[in-house]
């Protein structure tokens, strides 16, 4: 039987798509957030998302810190980093500053790492904010 990471009691879900359901649009969030079902669209959050060995996620990602055991079809832009564990399958690109990857791991696709990211949408906000003389 494969262990999964355990996380602290301080590190507590803010929601839960268990085994079994499905969401099909965007879902943004603060905190962290634990998918074992099927999702479809796209997720943005400054926090952490988890995808559980039974989820199948079709989706843009862009969140804080990403840990996956599921399978995962789009790509990933993490601020913070990305964990693929052994039961992960990922079809899709990663930019983030920091990745790790088991042993037994899927992984097709590219990845981008540098220094810490930020997140594309929050840039674009950015962008929006600026005077228009600014820009160029």
């Amino acid at each position: 039987m494969k262990k999964e990471k355990t996380f602290s009691g301080r590190e507590a879900f803010n929601a839960f798509l268990g085994e079994g359901t499905s969401f099909k649009g965007i879902l943004s969030f603060e905190g962290m957030v634990r998918i074992d079902g099927q999702l479809e669209g796209e997720v943005y959050t400054k926090d952490t998302l988890v995808v559980g060995e039974t989820a199948e996620v079709n989706a843009k990602i862009q969140a804080g810190t990403v840990v996956i055991s599921g399978t995962v079809k789009g790509d990933i832009t993490a601020e913070t980093k990305v964990e693929i564990h052994a039961s992960g399958k990922l079809f899709g690109n990663i930019n983030t500053p920091l990745l790790s990857i088991e042993e037994g791991v899927t992984f097709e696709g590219k990845c981008t790492m540098g220094q810490k990211t930020a997140l594309p949408r929050e840039a674009e906000e950015e962008r929006e904010e600026l005077p228009d003389t600014i820009m160029t």
